[in-house]
């Protein structure tokens, strides 16, 4: 009966995360999850201690701390002043979608993509605004990039973290890019190809864009956004040097997160406005996502799909394929953490965990679930009057991401293992 509960209401979240109205009543991402979680809670699929055990603090407050960042860059003014430094150089349209890929991208690669979901929302509506483009397709390009990007690291997303950790990788900072890099390239000019076909009148567009630097419009708030900004990249280059060379030391993101965001909390007077203002709706999506994919998980309908199959799980393309699609229904952190051991005891190869990395991460630019990152970057979206919807972001996703995961199973049953 669990088994049918938990399914049944997955079912529903995705089709109400789809239409996002039922007559007169319009749903946010964030109330379709809070109430499959609470439905899950209250038939008794679920128990309140496995619940309350399923909620990843670590995740809950990276997202929290990082948000304390962001808000505080965009409140000062200092994220769209360093903006200009950033993105002045675009002369068109299409010269800025392409540096958001490939800037994007890369940073998501050392800042890990849910980082730049959060400060990149909002100033891609700040573009969108300032030279009169479609927000949407600014949006999708920073969900692309920051996506896709995130693949080629292994602290580019959770799911490759947990590769990294458990999956018996040498030398997991020279490994991935070195399998993973190329493919990743290849799928980010990909990702502006379908933007270029989807959004032909504003990539098109001849009028060239007119910059100008906006003035910081809070100095001390500012002053300590950027000290959390410099604390950042200093605690993640850090993180990267000790996984080389020290490998025993782990320092978490969660502690990376806390003390950057410290000089804000602790030093400005404006701290609680900001404490308010944070994307608390985003924070109960991912407390109630938790909750409905433990209780989908528990069900066991996918374990014996996976573990029972007839295929070849090393073989790469049923590898990327399974990640792609699965990741869809269970999150792919889960996926993950079920096709590690399963992947270790058939006898892995580098090639097949690059292979499970890449199927993985790839998954969310297929549909708005398929990512955290889609889920932050929506929310933020939405707080600014701005959205993309189920349909809009399937309509470009699903080709993107068959056309991705070709490039990455391509490339990858090209290598030895």
């Amino acid at each position: 009966m669990g088994t049918f509960i938990s399914l049944f209401v997955l079912i529903i979240v995705f089709l109400l995360i789809a239409v996002r109205k039922v007559g007169s009543i319009t749903f946010r991402i964030w109330h379709v999850m809070a109430l499959g979680a609470i439905a899950v809670l209250v038939t008794g699929a679920i128990t309140p201690e496995d619940a309350l055990a399923s909620i990843n603090l670590d995740v809950m407050l990276f997202l929290f701390f990082m948000f304390v960042i962001g808000e505080a860059l965009a409140k000062s003014g200092y994220l769209y002043h360093l903006s200009h430094h950033l993105f002045a150089r675009a002369e068109s349209v299409r010269h800025l979608v392409l540096l958001i890929l490939i800037g994007g991208g890369a940073l998501s690669a050392l800042l890990m993509n849910d980082t730049l979901a959060v400060v990149g929302t909002p100033l891609m509506l700040y573009f969108a605004r300032r030279h009169g483009i479609s927000p949407k397709l600014l949006l999708f390009a920073l969900a692309f990039a920051v996506t896709t990007g995130s693949v080629a690291s292994p602290i580019g997303n959770p799911q490759n973290l947990l590769v990294a950790l458990a999956g018996g990788i040498e030398n997991p900072f020279i490994t991935f890019p070195l399998y993973l890099a190329i493919p990743t390239v290849i799928s980010l000019l990909l990702a502006f190809w379908f933007l270029c076909r989807a959004f032909p009148g504003d990539l098109n567009a001849t009028a060239p864009l007119v910059h100008r630097e906006e003035e910081i419009l809070d100095p001390a708030l500012a002053a300590l956004a950027r000290l959390s900004l410099i604390l950042l990249v200093l605690l993640i280059g850090a993180k990267i040097v000790a996984a080389m060379l020290i490998p025993d030391l782990d320092i978490r993101l969660t502690w990376i997160a806390v003390v950057a965001a410290l000089p804000v909390l602790l030093g400005s007077r404006r701290r609680i406005e900001i404490l308010c203002r944070i994307d608390w709706p985003t924070l109960a999506f991912f407390a109630g996502l938790f909750v409905l994919m433990a209780s989908v998980w528990q069900s066991g309908f996918f374990q014996p799909l996976i573990e029972g199959s007839s295929l070849d799980l090393t073989a790469v393309p049923v590898i990327v394929v399974m990640g792609v699609i699965i990741s869809q229904s269970v999150s792919n952190v889960p996926f993950v953490a079920l096709s590690l051991p399963v992947l270790s005891h058939l006898g892995t190869s580098t090639v097949s965990m690059m292979a499970l990395a890449a199927g993985s991460t790839i998954a969310g630019n297929m549909l708005i679930l398929g990512a955290a990152s889609n889920v932050i970057i929506i929310q933020g979206a939405e707080k600014g009057g701005e959205t993309l919807t189920f349909w809009e972001f399937a309509r470009i996703g699903i080709p993107l991401t068959l056309a991705q995961a070709a490039v990455y199973v391509l490339f990858l049953s090209l290598l030895p293992a």
